[in-house]
């Protein structure tokens, strides 16, 4: 199953940021790197951190583990941030397992292009009989006030090398060797929560790819 490398600069992302935080969504849609991996879906779920009252199911099958070795921000606005930024990850997972391109949990972690994204990859999976298993490592995070307005950015490094497809019909493991491919940093844009809205959703998402700096 290829990986493929995110084009969106940084210097986009920036501006495209500071215009989409003074709004309500929307943005162009960015282009996808890879969130591919496996597990059927049909196995027992595991623990989900948004498990709360009310929020949407992002458990995942026993064979696939989601690990986020992030510190949590002192700042309570960060950290709700950081939270439904990890919970969105969770969400393409749980689209991915499930096979459901409209699955509604990313839907609630998301708005404008970061919820067309998610569509598009779960759809990418679904459409080529993948789905995900194995471990999908998330780790050196930070996050950062954007401009004057009340979004936050959430930064984090990812590793895929352990992260594998399975094909739903055979239900064999497509296993690849580590590489720099497998090494990515994740920008997630984050809106604060409006009016009687109590989640922070992830407005534009930009992935880059082989990124040497992740690499442990």
């Amino acid at each position: 199953m290829a990986r493929r490398a995110l084009t969106t600069t940084v210097a986009a992302f920036a501006t495209t940021a500071a215009l989409l935080l003074t709004a309500c969504g929307g943005g162009d849609d960015s282009a996808s790197d890879d969130i591919k991996g496996a597990g059927t879906g049909k196995d027992a779920p595991s623990a989900s951190p948004s498990a709360a009252s009310g929020r949407p199911d992002v458990s995942l099958p026993n064979d696939l583990e989601v690990e986020f070795d992030v510190a949590k921000p002192s700042d309570t606005r960060h950290a709700a941030a950081l939270e439904s930024a990890q919970n969105y990850i969770l969400a393409l997972d749980h689209g991915i397992t499930t096979q459901n391109p409209d699955d509604p949990a990313y839907r609630f972690y998301s708005l404008g292009s970061a919820t067309k994204y998610a569509k598009s990859q779960i759809q990418a999976w679904v459409d080529d009989d993948w789905t995900a298993t194995g471990s999908d490592r998330y780790y050196r995070g930070r996050t950062d006030d954007v401009g004057t307005s009340k979004g936050v950015l959430v930064t984090m490094c990812r590793d895929q090398s352990k992260f594998y497809g399975k094909n739903v019909k055979t239900k064999k493991i497509r296993y690849t060797k580590e590489s720099l491919n497998d090494f990515q940093q994740f920008r997630l844009l984050m809106k604060s929560p409006q009016g009687s809205q109590k989640v922070w959703k992830v407005l534009q998402i930009e992935v880059q790819g082989r990124v040497e700096d992740c690499r442990r």
